[in-house]
Parts: C-alpha cells; structure tokens; sequence
C-alpha cells in the first residue's frame, strides 16, 4: 500500500524546546528559527512587536492539528504549534508524570523561555486546560484568546465512550496496543465530513504508530478526574477560579455544535468567564473543529487579530 504524503501539508521545519533533560517539538509559520525575544528571517529583521498565535493542541492530536492555520497566516502574523510532551514529534518519556499540572508547567517554561509576548492563545480540548492554566499565571502575556472546544474546569460530566477507555487494564491496552483512542478519533470526532482525507487521517496519527508512542494518549486519558479524590480535580478547580485574570482579554469562541465530549453546555459556563467574548457555533461540525472548520476559524481569527486595533 502506498503511503500517503500528509507532510506535504505540513511543510514546517521541526524545531525543539529543552525542557531539563526533555524536548518540545515545535513548528512555525516563519522562514528561520524562533530565538527568545525574536524572530530571525531572511532579511535579519525582528518581529518581537508583533502579536504572536500561540496553538495549544488537545488529545489525541498534535501540531499537525494547526497546520492549515499556521499556513494561513503566513504573511499576516508570526504563529507557533507546540507539541505537549508525550503528543506528536516531542519526547515521551516512559517514566515521565503525564498530569495537567506538569503540562501547564512545561507551556509556560516554553512560553518564558521564548520569551513570548502579546499571544493570541488558540485553545482545543486538552489544550484549554492546559492553555487556559498557564495564561492564568502569566496574564500579562496574553492579547487575546481564542478558544475551541475544550473545558477548564472539573468534568461536569463524563461521556460513556471515555468512561470504557479508563476500564482498568482493558482500556490501557486498547489505546497503548490497539490505538484505539487516536483511531477512533479519526471518525467519532467529525460530523460535517463524512470521512476524514487521507492525508489528514495518516497525519493525525503518524506520531503514534507503536505502544511507546502512545504512553501520552493513555495518561491524557488517565488524568481525566472521575470523581472528586483525582488529583486533578482541585487543579481544575482552581483554574476555573484563576480564570478572572483572563476576564478582560478579548475572546474568540468557535464551537463545533455536534461535539459529544465538550458540549454547548461546556461552552456556557466557559463564556461566563469572559466578559469581552464573541462566540460562533458551528451547527454541523464536531469535535475536530480544525478539520472541518479551517476556513471558518482562521476568519474568526483573522476578525480577533483586528479587534481594538
């Protein structure tokens, strides 16, 4: 069978954070290499005033996610996707603590070790939480916030189809051996399409093709607090309640209508935190915004960056 050409659609040089002994992949929009404080192009030019789109992808997808946004808007404004540790072309660790809070940790050593400034954060599923966590504790940092669909508090509910992935033993060994989480994805998370392209299916899951590759999904899925005792539970706690630092920021909501995980009632309670929002539901499209929606997010997008200009 021939392999299909997904990187044609990603066209972005690899480049890679330290984090101790550990390294976040990274992709941008731009012709040279991300140095903290700056920009280095072609012609030697800065352009640490402009603002810069920070994408934070979910589970179980990666900067690949981003990829028709990054390209977008090339020539408009510099944009960076990162890879959570453990997701797409970043180390993954065996032994590593996979947990919200260490997540939230690494995005801001990333953030403050490139010193980035004026971010437009664009949030998806995990990646509000993670996203939305460190923006809280580095608010000045932040311009303006798009967000996905996604959450930042305690589950108010848990959908069967994650609930049978964390059955004990069985639901490990479906993701880790079956790739059971990210194949299904591929056809559960999309309405609008009937089906997924080729290259974006083959792209999506080319970062988890063995069982150690696919320890991040697991533990993602694992850090899902059932109940009130889970440690992540007061992390989500709180981030809800640190939300008020992000309160002022203009907000860009886009939300996929027929998303079964995060659903509109996940959207309500987040637009109660975000006094300066504008919202576009999307009626036919499910979780996978970015794959059925690209056009539609990069104009909203596009609409935030004017925004108080």
């Amino acid at each position: 069978m021939a392999q299909v050409d997904w990187r044609s659609e990603y066209p972005f040089a690899s480049q890679f954070f330290d984090l101790g002994k550990k390294r976040l992949h990274f992709v941008t929009n731009l012709e040279g290499p991300w140095v903290a404080g700056s920009v280095e192009q072609s012609n030697g030019s800065g352009i640490d005033q402009q603002p810069v789109v920070l994408c934070i992808h979910g589970n179980p997808t990666w900067s690949f996610y981003y990829r028709s946004l990054l390209t977008s808007l090339k020539g408009i404004c510099p944009a960076i996707a990162v890879d959570h540790l453990g997701c797409g072309l970043s180390d993954k660790p065996a032994s590593y603590d996979y947990c919200l809070q260490n997540h939230i940790d690494n995005l801001i050593g990333f953030v403050t070790g490139l010193d980035l400034q004026r971010i437009v954060l664009v949030v998806h599923d995990w990646g509000g939480a993670i996203g939305l966590g460190a923006a809280a504790a580095m608010p000045t940092r932040i311009e303006k916030l798009m967000i996905l669909n996604t959450a930042a508090f305690p589950p108010p509910y848990i959908p069967l189809r994650i609930a049978a992935c964390r059955i004990p033993i069985v639901g490990s060994f479906a993701m880790l051996y079956g790739n059971a989480f990210a194949q299904a994805a591929t056809f559960m998370a999309i309405d609008r399409l009937d089906r997924l392209p080729k290259t974006a299916k083959a792209g999506l899951l080319y970062p988890y093709n063995s069982p150690s590759n696919r320890i991040g999904i697991d533990r993602f899925v694992r850090d899902i607090p059932l109940t009130q005792q889970h440690r992540t539970y007061p992390v989500l706690e709180r981030l809800e309640k640190n939300l008020t630092a992000l309160r002022g920021k203009p907000t860009q909501f886009v939300w996929g209508a027929k998303d079964w995980c995060f659903r509109l009632e996940c959207l309500t309670r987040l637009q109660k935190h975000f006094e300066h929002s504008q919202t576009r539901v999307l009626e036919d499209v499910g979780h996978y915004v970015m794959e059925e929606a690209p056009r539609e997010v990069f104009d909203e997008l596009r609409n935030l960056l004017e925004w108080n200009r």
